[in-house]
């Protein structure tokens, strides 16, 4: 038996039609993310970078996911180890990883750069330490990738210290 109310509410829906599915499967190939044009490696060393993203420096974000982000307690979703790698190829890299990281949705992730060769080494103070530890937070303000980042910071010397870049990346809103 169905109430007066059902067969009111019945009659009102009658001619309503479900809305057409979206399709939300997109291959990940055929994404791309333009945040500006190509940038290559030779213009970072003539002023074409910003210059505010620092290590530790979290001035840009609410003080909860500061504190947060500098107690470790983001989980690192992807890490690039640059171990062996030119700099000409770890700029490659390290650009591809953090866009194609930004794409995938994660959140946190790692570049590990090494700590240098030498680096205890003090008598010898002219020996070149860290290229890739000195070259990837300056990478790291390019246009192209910039707006990706929220914050950088070193992580606690048991999870690597200063031979690890933890990237806090924006969230990916769709």
């Amino acid at each position: 038996m169905i109430s007066d109310d059902d067969e009111s509410w019945l009659d009102e829906i009658k001619h309503v039609v479900p809305l057409k599915k979206i399709a939300r499967n997109v291959d990940r190939k055929t994404k791309k993310l333009t945040v500006t044009p190509k940038i290559s490696i030779n213009q970072v060393y003539h002023g074409d970078k910003l210059c505010d993203l620092t290590i530790g420096n979290t001035d840009n974000i609410d003080a909860n996911t500061a504190k947060k982000f500098k107690d470790g307690k983001f989980r690192i979703e992807a890490e690039l180890d640059l171990h062996g790698c030119t700099e000409d190829k770890a700029f490659e890299r390290v650009i591809e990883f953090v866009k194609n990281a930004y794409i995938d949705g994660k959140r946190c992730i790692a570049i590990i750069t090494g700590k240098g060769l030498h680096a205890d080494n003090e008598a010898d103070v002219f020996r070149n330490r860290g290229v890739l530890k000195e070259r990837v937070p300056q990478w790291l303000n390019l246009p192209e990738i910039r707006p990706l980042i929220l914050a950088i910071n070193h992580p606690q010397p048991k999870d690597g210290g200063c031979g690890v870049i933890k990237i806090l990346l924006r969230r990916k809103r769709d």
